[in-house]
C-alpha cells in the first residue's frame, strides 16, 4: 500500500507544473553519486516547499533547522563533517549558487518524536528557520510508541510549523535488515506516509531508498554496530534530501481530493 501511494504522489507531481526561481531549474537537482543511486519514488514522496521557493526567488539567505535523533547528530560518522547536515550544507551551497545556506544541527541521540516536538518549540523561536528537516520514527518504532500517539504528535507539530510559514520535510525511518519484519517499523512508516499525503508535506522515504541500495548493490551503509549509519550512509542521506528539496521547489501544489485507495 505504501509503495502504491508513493508512486501515485510521484506521478502526480510531474503533471502539476513548476514554480520558477531565478537561475534555478528542476533539472539542476544535484546528481546522485553511483553508490547512492535509487529510484525517485524510493527517495521521496513529493510536495511543494512554497516558503523556501519564495525566499529563493528573492535570493535571500536560507536558514535550515535539522532536528531529530542519532541520524541527525551523526552517531557512527567518522567526524562531525561527515554527518548528514554537514554534507547537505555543502551540496545545497553548490546547487543554490548565490544563496547563502545556513544549517543548524540539533540532533539528540535516542529521542522519540514527542520529545523532539517539545524541543522544536524553543529551537524554532531561537533559530527562526525557513525550513525544518525532521528526522523521526526509528526510535518511536523501537520504543513501541503507539502509532496513533505518534501520529497525533507529528500532525500537530507539522500543523504548527506550517501555520508559522515554515516549510517541513519529514525524514523517515532508516532501513536495517534486523528490523525489516518488525510490525512497529511498518506501522510507523505507514503513519508518516499518510501524514505526508494528507498534509501535503515532503517526505524522504529513507527506508525504501536504503533498502533498494542494500539489495541492488550490497553496499554497506551501516557502522560496526549494524544500527547507526556510516560515512556512506550519511552521504546518501544528504544526497537524497538535497535532490528531493531542489526538485520539489518546482512542485506547485498537490492536494488529493480523496485518500488514495489501497
Amino acid at each position: 500500500m505504501a509503495r502504491k501511494i508513493a508512486g501515485r504522489l510521484a506521478a502526480a507531481s510531474l503533471s502539476l507544473g513548476f514554480l520558477s526561481a531565478p537561475g534555478l531549474r528542476a533539472e539542476d537537482a544535484p546528481p546522485l553519486s553511483a553508490q547512492c543511486q535509487a529510484p525517485a519514488a524510493d527517495i521521496a514522496a513529493p510536495a511543494p516547499l512554497p516558503n523556501v521557493a519564495a525566499l529563493l526567488a528573492n535570493r535571500k539567505k536560507l536558514r535550515i533547522l535539522a532536528i531529530g535523533s542519532s541520524s541527525t547528530s551523526g552517531i557512527g560518522a567518522s567526524s562531525r563533517s561527515r554527518n548528514y547536515p554537514a554534507q547537505l550544507h555543502d551540496i545545497l551551497g553548490k546547487a543554490l549558487n548565490g544563496v547563502e545556506v545556513d544549517i543548524v544541527n540539533r540532533g539528540v541521540s535516542g529521542e522519540v518524536a514527542a520529545t523532539t516536538a517539545e524541543r522544536l518549540r524553543s529551537e524554532v523561536a531561537i533559530q527562526r528557520p525557513d525550513l525544518v528537516l525532521w528526522q523521526l520514527g526509528t526510535n518511536d518504532a523501537l520504543s513501541r510508541v503507539p502509532p496513533e500517539q505518534f501520529e497525533q504528535t507529528v500532525r500537530s507539530t507539522v500543523d504548527w510549523l506550517k501555520s508559522d510559514k515554515i516549510d517541513v520535510v519529514l525524514v523517515g525511518l532508516q532501513y536495517t535488515p534486523k528490523f525489516s519484519r518488525d510490525d512497529n517499523y511498518k506501522d510507523i512508516r505507514d503513519v508518516l506516509l499518510r501524514i505526508a499525503s494528507s498534509n501535503n508535506v515532503l517526505y524522504i522515504r529513507r527506508y525504501e531508498a536504503m533498502q533498494f541500495i542494500a539489495r541492488a548493490r550490497a553496499t554497506p551503509m551501516m557502522s560496526a554496530d549494524e544500527f547507526h549509519l556510516n560515512d556512506l550512509g550519511y552521504r546518501c542521506m544528504a544526497e537524497h534530501i538535497a535532490q528531493a528539496v531542489i526538485a520539489n521547489l518546482f512542485v506547485r501544489r498537490f492536494r488529493p481530493a480523496t485518500s488514495p485507495s489501497p
